[in-house]
């Protein structure tokens, strides 16, 4: 078992990529596939950095694509540790995008992703705790362990046997469906 920590800024990783028009959809724009294949890579890299193994994906959280990327901007995708449970680690994820010829830049969005370290054998292992250094890096921990909570919450709200939906009914009245309960 690892006891050890590490900065935050140890975790830190960029990676820049020239979006070529074979990474466009039917609109002409950046496929929002591809970007997620790139973020998932440099979590991974993340993730991985810090726990010194390899991780696998857990989840994705939040992913808002805010502004579309353009064939011929550079994006440059930032990530760092921004929380870690005891195997697994939360990577957020800032994504923008750069028109070379203006130097504008627009952020397009902020993902979380939790990986999961593993070993040789495929089991999960333990990763090294996290040493936060600045009112933002507690900010974005906390943020995490909020939205752990939350996920838990609904999971096991919903997710439960004892779920009885017309206990809800009245929550969906002023949202665009149609209710046709069988029995």
């Amino acid at each position: 078992m690892k006891n050890d920590y590490k900065h935050v800024e140890d975790t830190r990783i960029t990676i820049s990529e020239l979006m070529l028009p074979s990474h466009a959809n039917f609109s002409g724009k950046i496929h929002g596939g591809y970007i997620l294949n790139l973020m998932d890579q440099i979590a991974f890299a993340c993730a991985s950095k810090h726990s010194a193994t390899y991780c696998v994906t857990a989840s994705v959280d939040t992913v808002d694509f805010l502004n579309p990327i353009e064939v011929g901007e550079l994006v440059t995708m930032k990530a760092s540790i921004n929380y870690v449970g005891r195997t697994s680690m939360v990577v957020g994820i800032r994504v923008e995008s750069q028109n070379i010829q203006t130097g504008k830049v627009n952020h397009c969005n902020s993902s979380y992703f939790t990986m999961v370290a593993k070993n040789d054998t495929g089991k999960s292992i333990n990763v090294p705790g996290l040493i936060v250094n600045n009112d933002l890096e507690v900010r974005r921990f906390l943020k995490a362990v909020k939205r752990i909570e939350m996920k838990k919450k609904r999971r096991d709200e919903f997710d439960s046997d004892n779920f009885i939906s017309e206990t809800y009914l009245k929550d969906l009245e002023n949202h665009n469906v149609k209710i046709e309960l069988n029995g």
